[in-house]
């Protein structure tokens, strides 16, 4: 039984999919109430029906639902909500909605406005960070304008050099750059590129560190002065900036490194007088030397990673923080005891250059067994819409150590069954089994290292067997009658195997 302290009463969670239904989850652990909003396309979401009550609020396309904060704020008024939780994308890390929420009377889960805004324009926060004694990526502290001026401080700093966009992340707006030569024209394409994701072109200039990793400490702070890190995450799996893998803790990283970050980062969430779940996210060379990159105001996509290493509940550490309490632990109670890894599902072809692949899912069947997690947000019938992200779900393992965490992850992505979509989970297991990856230490350049993903080979056998049980399916579903025989017998044999059967022709996916 949750102990009983005083909390917030009922929670709005403005957004969808699997965070959703992840806070969802926790509130109701907390015995506090919750809200959930929705587009038309999401009408019969998983996350909907979960809720205590639900509101439309627009049609599909985000900029008409999700990201209208009128709209927002309107049901948490209707609704009586008393606080508001963001999740992650979205408006999770506007300025102006979180002033909103406050001149509302709603609590919002997250940081300050003001810790928003010095965190959230990298070019800020890059100043912001210097002057508190943060290690920075060599680089300009404001936007570029001048060609010139770009190339004078692109030759000072020396190639390779990384363009970013100001206003936002996700690899949006950034290019690295090899010689002058290419400067001008790649400036020109990130300042295109950041107007049109966020409405901004600044762009700026970072010396290019070569072979980075990619590691992120994890942090948490209350109104009472309490801040600590809860360990770091190897977030080097990428694919175009976009992480498709995450490990808590990062691997092959010394203890006083590991302490050295940890620190740091909460000396930047201090200096921004932070409070609430954030992310400090770092460039690490070979020498382990690291340099600040970004702070995210907000939970992150692989805080899951966190949990299961850490065994600590980040989404209840949130509605303790909001409601007024200090943190639920001090740094000496955190400790990983476990190894965790976080797959991210995505709906897109990797054998098609990953392109999207929206559509009904068909199947969906999720692995299980000990250290297993899945943190999804979808149900076998339901659309996955190219409106929003293609993460269809994320699968997180922990082991006693990092060995036993690969071995779970391996067993439970064969176990994954998807259908009517393809998917990345061929991927997702080429990453496991490559010697590159087991032997930990990787960089952001793994995807590039290891051998490519290849089709596997469609043999006649397959194909004439599966066009048997498709056939048979139908004259199943026709007759309503099922087979008696077959490895698991009745309904359960045709859908097997016919699945298994059509995984193996397109890769595993669908």
């Amino acid at each position: 039984m949750s102990e009983q302290i005083d909390l917030v009463k009922k929670v709005l969670i403005a957004n969808r999919g699997e965070i959703a239904c992840r806070v969802i989850r926790a509130c109701r652990a907390r015995g506090i109430k919750t809200v959930a909003v929705f587009s038309e396309a999401d009408r019969n979401a998983k996350h909907v029906r979960m809720a205590n009550e639900a509101y439309c609020i627009g049609p599909a396309p985000s900029r008409e639902s999700y990201l209208v904060f009128e709209k927002v704020l309107d049901v948490a008024r209707r609704s009586g909500a008393d606080a508001l939780h963001p999740g992650y994308g979205f408006l999770s890390e506007n300025a102006a909605f979180r002033d909103a929420c406050e001149d509302a009377g709603i609590r919002f889960i997250g940081p300050s406005a003001e810790a928003m805004r010095l965190m959230g324009e990298k070019t800020l926060a890059r100043r912001t960070m210097i002057d508190a004694g943060v290690s920075v990526v060599p680089g300009t502290a404001q936007p570029m304008s001048d060609p010139e001026e770009l190339l004078s401080v692109a030759a000072d700093i020396g190639y390779p050099v990384m363009l970013k966009a100001a206003a936002g992340g996700g690899g949006k707006g950034m290019r690295i750059v090899e010689s002058a030569d290419a400067l001008i024209g790649a400036f020109e394409a990130a300042r295109r590129e950041a107007l049109s994701s966020f409405a901004d072109d600044a762009v700026y200039i970072e010396k290019a560190i070569v072979g980075p990793r990619h590691i992120e400490v994890q942090i948490m702070a209350d109104e009472h002065g309490n801040a600590v890190y809860v360990g770091d995450r190897e977030c080097s799996v990428q694919r175009r900036h976009q992480k498709v893998i995450e490990e808590a803790p990062a691997t092959c990283l010394s203890p006083a490194t590991r302490k050295a970050m940890g620190e740091m980062a909460v000396k930047a969430a201090r200096a921004v007088n932070y409070v609430g779940a954030g992310t400090v996210e770092c460039l690490v060379d070979a020498e382990e030397n690291f340099y600040f990159l970004e702070m995210n105001t907000r939970l992150q996509v692989e805080h899951c990673a966190t949990e299961e290493a850490f065994s600590v509940d980040l989404v209840d550490a949130q509605l303790l923080v909001v409601s007024g309490h200090p943190l639920p632990w001090t740094q000496d109670d955190l400790r990983a005891d476990f190894h965790a890894i976080e797959l991210r599902l995505y709906a897109e072809d990797p054998y098609e250059n990953y392109r999207p692949s929206p559509g009904r899912l068909e199947v969906y069947r999720t692995p299980a067994g000990p250290g297993v997690r899945i943190d999804d947000g979808v149900e076998a019938g339901q659309e996955v819409s190219s409106l929003y992200d293609p993460m269809v779900a994320k699968l997180i393992i922990r082991g006693n150590d990092r060995a036993q965490a690969i071995r779970r992850a391996l067993v439970a992505l064969t176990e994954y069954e998807v259908s009517g979509i393809a998917t990345n989970l061929p991927l997702l297991r080429h990453v496991l089994e490559c010697e590159r990856f087991t032997a930990g230490g990787y960089t952001t350049a793994i995807l590039s290292e290891i051998p490519p993903l290849e089709r596997p080979e469609r043999t006649q056998e397959v194909e004439d067997l599966a066009r048997v049980l498709a056939a048979l399916a139908e004259g199943n579903a026709a007759s309503k009658k099922q087979p008696t025989d077959g490895p698991s017998g009745g309904e359960a044999w045709n859908t097997w195997s016919y699945d298994g059967l059509r995984r193996q022709m397109r890769g595993g996916s669908s």
